[in-house]
């Protein structure tokens, strides 16, 4: 590219970022929205990382880089970001839910607007591995490669699920110390560990679990949370914590699942990650203020801006854009880093020159679906930024918040 172009494409790319800057509401805290899009972008590099589809003959299976390489283990510490995308959640839905009471809106309207919103996307995913898996049934493909991908392509809808549980819940979690749920935690554990417990206990970890980071998102609503003393606490007891348990307790150090591992700290989510979630939270709340500097960047913004636009929609595709490149792979044989197994660092290497093409897929899957996203949200007042359109007669604009 010669000069001239990159001067103008810098030039597009500022005046694209200054007009999304004009466009956010003046008040937004764009820390929220930059935390949001930091553990939305941690599940999909985590699992473009740490899941691999392994050719064996004709047929493809799961396969874990972290189980040939511990040393990778680190890894999961950045990318398991769940905890983070449950206080955002837990923020943002307590405070609209006091908005929706402040402006009269009665609950099941409050609550349809936001389920809606949330799952009307998830129909474009069902709808084409349904498709997808009877076809490739029909066409004779291994009934396991065709299990694999469909519960691969699935997979995030359990998130989904429990979101929506801690959603309708909102108005009794408001104000919901989250001691209590970590306590529901501790005590299943204890009994699934300690006393020999049925291992279908853990089960009820999926909502306490997920529902201690939700309630801090609350208790950040109520502004208990705003120094930073609270969150150099959440981050040094929740560390403190996760390394007893890790190094005394006998929890895997590993914050994802690892294949042929007899333990997982997230499958269903064990006291550890939930300590390892509270330091998360602890560390993102003392991020706050840097992030809402930094966020005064047009680029940056406009970057986080554009992820927080299609979040539901790269959260629910990021698989299919993996396995697509996977399966379109095949048609050259087996290629390393894609369908070899994870064993070693060349793999690693190989499979970080692949992130590309799998953001490419995955783009393309947005630009497919992203109306799914958009259709669930009809007629709702603020998302990220104003979209303003010119009037019939040009004069008069119209703001519509997106």
């Amino acid at each position: 590219m010669t000069d001239v172009g990159v001067r103008r494409l810098r030039h597009l790319v500022l005046h694209g970022a200054d007009r999304v800057g004009t466009a956010t509401p003046a008040g937004r805290d764009r820390a929220v929205d930059a935390l949001r899009a930091a553990a939305v972008l941690g599940v999909v590099l985590g699992h473009w990382l740490v899941t691999a589809l392994v050719s064996d003959g004709s047929a493809l299976r799961t396969a874990s880089p972290l189980k040939d390489m511990p040393w990778l283990t680190p890894v999961s510490w950045l990318l398991q970001t769940l905890a983070v995308f449950f206080l955002v959640g837990g923020h943002v839905a307590t405070r609209g839910y006091a908005a929706a009471r402040a402006r009269g809106v009665p609950y099941h309207r409050w609550l349809t607007g936001r389920l809606t919103r949330l799952f009307k996307p998830v129909a474009a995913v069902l709808g084409l591995w349904t498709v997808a898996g009877c076809a490739l049934l029909l066409s004779g493909a291994e009934f396991g490669t065709v299990r694999t991908l469909v519960k691969l392509a699935l997979s995030p809808l359990w998130f989904l699920v429990v979101f929506a549980v801690l959603t309708a819940a909102t108005p009794l979690l408001t104000r919901l110390n989250p001691l209590w749920p970590l306590a529901v935690v501790l005590h299943v554990d204890l009994v699934r560990f300690g006393l020999g417990g049925p291992a279908w206990l853990g089960w009820v970890n999926v909502v306490a679990g997920w529902t201690v980071p939700y309630t801090l998102g609350a208790a950040w609503t109520r502004g208990e949370l705003e120094g930073r003393r609270a969150g150099w606490v959440l981050l040094g007891c929740g560390a403190a914590a996760t390394a007893v348990l890790v190094v005394f307790a006998g929890y895997p150090a590993s914050m994802v699942g690892v294949p042929g591992e007899g333990m997982s700290n997230l499958d269903p989510p064990s006291l550890a990650v939930v300590t390892f979630g509270l330091a998360q939270c602890g560390l993102a709340l003392l991020l706050r203020e840097r992030l809402r500097r930094a966020m005064r960047r047009p680029v940056a913004w406009a970057a986080v801006a554009l992820v927080n636009l299609s979040a539901m929609t790269l959260f629910l595709w990021h698989q299919t854009a993996l396995m697509a490149t996977t399966a379109t792979g095949l048609l050259a044989g087996r290629l390393p880093g894609l369908h070899t197994r994870p064993d070693g660092l060349d793999w690693v290497g190989v499979r970080l020159l692949w992130f590309p093409v799998f953001a490419l897929a995955l783009a393309v899957c947005c630009a497919a679906f992203r109306s799914f996203e958009r259709a669930g949200d009809p007629g709702r007042r603020s998302r990220v930024v104003r979209a303003h359109r010119p009037s019939g007669r040009g004069t008069a604009a119209k703001a519509r918040h997106v």
